[in-house]
């Protein structure tokens, strides 16, 4: 089972239940390969049905079954957004403080191992965002969370997660959003160097 909005990327998904984050960030259009699954019911019926079944997989807690409505895509669209200035922040030398409450509720359940369980609560698009800030806050925990970023090209912005050693990607395909950007660079400053010449 893969996570489909990621798959369409190609990117290294995070692991367990934190990939439903990713996932979300991944729903938008990229370039000219990847649709938004968030502009139509139908493509964000399909996504949301296939995304909570493999989080509740991957999570091990199960998930209800979501009816999407059209009010409900804007609700989902404005979440992905809040992520997405999450995620950036995180990557950004300065603090963000501007950025708003994310206003859901949890519940702690004592597992019978003794381990406490963070278990998203609400109902529709409230119980999701209950469970995507949910694994936000696990992943900030285990100390994943700075390994999910943004493409550096801004005409991709897919999400992917981060394995290199020293945490220092900043592409989500070095081959293809990478090469483009040093092309682009190289071609910069062999045009600047052409004009200190004449």
């Amino acid at each position: 089972m893969s996570w489909k909005a990621s798959a369409r990327h190609g990117v290294r998904e995070a692991p367990g239940g934190f990939a439903l984050v990713q996932e979300l960030l991944n729903t938008r259009a990229a370039m000219s390969y990847a649709q938004d699954l968030l502009a139509a019911t139908e493509d964000a019926q399909w996504w949301v049905t296939d995304t909570l079944t493999i989080w509740s997989h991957a999570s091990g807690l199960s998930a209800p079954t979501l009816l999407l409505s059209s009010a409900d895509l804007r609700s989902l669209r404005r979440l992905r957004t809040a992520f997405e200035h999450v995620v950036l922040a995180g990557a950004s030398p300065e603090p963000d403080s501007a950025l708003p409450p994310a206003d859901v509720q949890v519940s702690l359940v004592p597992d019978g191992t003794g381990w406490v369980r963070v278990v998203p609560t609400g109902r529709g698009v409230r119980w999701l965002a209950s469970a995507l800030w949910a694994e936000a806050l696990l992943a900030q925990q285990a100390g994943m969370w700075p390994r999910l970023k943004l493409c550096n090209n801004a005409a991709c912005r897919a999400a992917f997660f981060d394995t290199s050693r020293n945490n220092s990607g900043v592409w989500h395909d070095v081959s293809t959003c990478g090469n483009t950007a040093n092309l682009r660079a190289f071609r910069e400053r062999r045009r600047l160097l052409g004009q200190e010449h004449h």
